[in-house]
Formats: C-alpha cells, structure tokens, sequence
C-alpha cells in the first residue's frame, strides 16, 4: 500500500506527533495569531501538519491526499480508526480553541461536560426499560435531533418525556370502529 497510500506506521507517527505539536503553547499561540490576522485556523493546522510530513521524509501534498482516504483504506482497522478520528479531533479543538480564546472555548469545554453527563444519565434511565422501548425511545430521540439539525442540545430527553413515549406505545391509540356495511 506504500506506493499510493502512507503506510499504517507513517499514519501513527503523523497522528503521535501531531498530538504532541499542537498541544505546546506557542503553537497554540501561533494559530490563534494566525485568527486574529483574519487566516483560517484549519490552514495553520495544515501548515503543521505538512511540516510534521517533510520532517518525516514525506512529501506534504502526498501525505494531506493520503488523509482524505484513511477512511477508505483503513476501514478494516479498528485501532488506526480510533487513532485518526482522535487525530481530527485534537485539530477540531486547536482551531476551535484559536476562533474562540481561551475563556470562551473553557466554556464551551464546560457546557459539552454538562451536556454528556446528561446524557449519560438519560442512558442509564432508558436501560431501565424493556429492550424494545428502548429502541423506541432511541428512534423518537433520533427524530428530535433530526428535526433540529442534530443540535447537540437536542440530544437529550427529560424522564418525563421517556415515560411518556413509554406510555404511547403501552396505550393502543383508540380508533371508533367503522360501521360494517
């Protein structure tokens, strides 16, 4: 796979050094200065990464094209997949981190805190029920999402609203019959 993609260890490295480099201030710094210059945070985050890859002997436009097909050429492995999705993620937060400021993004970091300890407690309240409510309440939180443009706010539901999608489904919806002719 050498010829056309970068090797499974060439990813790791990338992924490794790319972890270590963006987390030291001045390279934080350095892309919150480029926000402030009115740049894209995700261009200085490209910028390190094509420095990362000619480091490592890599030609940079090689490498960033090989990014976009890990998806497709990894697929099979569990490991590498959980290693580049992190890898996206810590370039998602150092850029989200440079619009925002500090302040802000500690915030943000705060509230998506508040928001998955929420969900995880609605999780323990729904494997209370039976597998099939379950699934109904997981299908009727699917749809609130959907509605509102998978607003992570809209990830959760009240136990009220559980019990209540609970009960629906338990009460037979009543129909008057109709007349037999």
């Amino acid at each position: 796979m050498s010829g056309e993609m970068l090797s499974r260890e060439q990813l790791l490295e990338l992924f490794q050094r790319f972890s270590l480099v963006i987390s030291q201030p001045d390279v934080k710094k350095r892309i919150a200065d480029a926000v402030l210059d009115n740049q894209e945070a995700v261009a200085v985050t490209t910028a390190i990464q094509e420095e990362i890859l000619v480091d490592m002997g890599i030609e940079p436009r090689f490498g960033l094209a090989c990014l976009g097909k890990v998806n497709m050429a990894y697929e099979n492995d569990q490991d590498l997949m959980i290693q580049f999705y992190g890898f996206v993620a810590k370039e998602e937060l150092a850029c989200e981190e440079a619009e925002l400021g500090p302040d802000k993004f500690a915030e943000k970091l705060q509230l998506q805190q508040k928001l998955q300890e929420a969900q995880l407690e609605m999780l323990k309240q729904i494997r209370n029920y039976h597998l099939d409510d379950q699934s109904l309440i997981l299908e009727k939180l699917h749809q609130q999402m959907e509605m509102n443009n998978f607003d992570s706010e809209m990830s959760l539901l009240s136990l009220e609203e559980i019990q209540d999608i609970v009960r629906r489904r338990v009460t037979p919806v009543y129909r008057p019959r109709q007349p037999t002719s």
